[in-house]
């Protein structure tokens, strides 16, 4: 029998948190250096932040001595699934508010609690539907104000009498990050398929090194098609120094999560992202922070919450068991 590394949610939950920090700056940087440098030329300055950073690292440690082609396609797949949302991710920064672009990509825990078991063989409990349920409600409730819920008699901040819900906001921003959302899904699965068995997953380094590389090869390519593709500035630097380094630390931690513990337990943590990135956005751009985006957070944490608490009662009794 091929071991399998032990579940750790406690340390899993840790590293998220330093997830939603490396996301939540590597989302106001990108809107700093948006008017300035398109999606594709944003992927490749981090993409080559990053590549330096891993590599160094992986010098310095002997790692890339042991590093090896193995699950080289599995590589590349992960990695155009994650550069596709990323870019639509990027992009949708740009056109709706921060707040917004979180709250739809949050349909990505959705997606993985349900696609999990069928892909990874996790178990879909009675407990992982409710939580998925409160999740889809929380979306609902945060995103469809801005899309027109006042047509439905609710109020709807800054829009004018009735309306048909939903089409008349359906912009292109909206539309990319749902799709990014997705992409998301499917990049954590993927993941998680690479890390879930010890004697044939691929380690965290071997995951970095080759998403940076390759992700830095799609950037140029994307960026060069036009025949045109902007430098970075000396305003524009250092934001794109800290999109990479904040990039590097998401994927360090988010890999290393669910590393940890199942996909469907790591994946909604990342929904608290949802109440700070509002309350960045209202600090930093002035965006409202709008009450059916917290009472959406607000339901969407009873979710993770119940999550969180289905999964760490097992090992609680356990502990208790072996400790009376």
């Amino acid at each position: 029998m091929r071991p399998t590394p032990a579940t750790s949610p406690r340390q899993a939950a840790l590293w998220m948190i330093g997830a939603i920090v490396a996301f939540t700056t590597m989302a106001v940087a990108a809107r700093e250096v948006s008017p300035v440098h398109d999606s594709f030329e944003i992927m490749t300055a981090r993409s080559a932040i990053g590549f330096v950073i891993v590599a160094g690292f992986g010098a310095a440690t002997g790692k890339l001595g042991g590093l090896t082609t193995r699950h080289l396609g599995g590589h590349f797949l992960r990695n155009i699934v994650h550069f596709t949302g990323q870019n639509l991710w990027f992009w949708a920064l740009t056109m709706i508010p921060l707040a917004q672009v979180f709250a739809l990509e949050f349909t990505a825990p959705i997606w993985v609690i349900l696609l999990a078991p069928l892909v990874l063989g996790e178990s879909l409990t009675r407990i992982k539907l409710i939580a998925a349920a409160f999740g889809f409600a929380g979306i609902v409730i945060a995103v469809l104000p801005g899309l027109g819920l006042h047509g439905l008699g609710l109020p709807g901040p800054g829009l004018p009498g009735p309306g048909l819900p939903g089409l008349a906001n359906l912009n292109p921003g909206v539309l990319a990050a749902a799709a990014a959302a997705l992409f998301f899904a499917l990049t954590s699965i993927l993941t998680k398929a690479m890390t879930k068995d010890t004697t044939r997953g691929d380690p965290v380094f071997a995951i970095l090194f080759w998403l940076t590389l390759m992700q830095f090869c799609f950037g140029l390519i994307g960026a060069g098609y036009d025949g045109t593709m902007a430098l970075p500035t000396a305003a524009t630097l250092p934001w794109l120094a800290l999109i990479g380094g904040a990039g590097v630390l998401a994927h360090l931690s988010l890999t290393t999560a669910l590393s940890l513990a199942p996909a469907s337990f790591v994946v909604p943590l990342d929904f608290i992202r949802l109440p700070v990135i509002t309350v960045v956005g209202a600090w930093a751009y002035a965006e409202p922070a709008d009450p059916w985006v917290l009472l959406g957070a607000a339901v969407i944490f009873i979710g993770v919450w119940l999550n969180l608490r289905a999964t760490l009662r097992p090992k609680q009794h356990i502990q208790k068991a072996t400790n009376p």
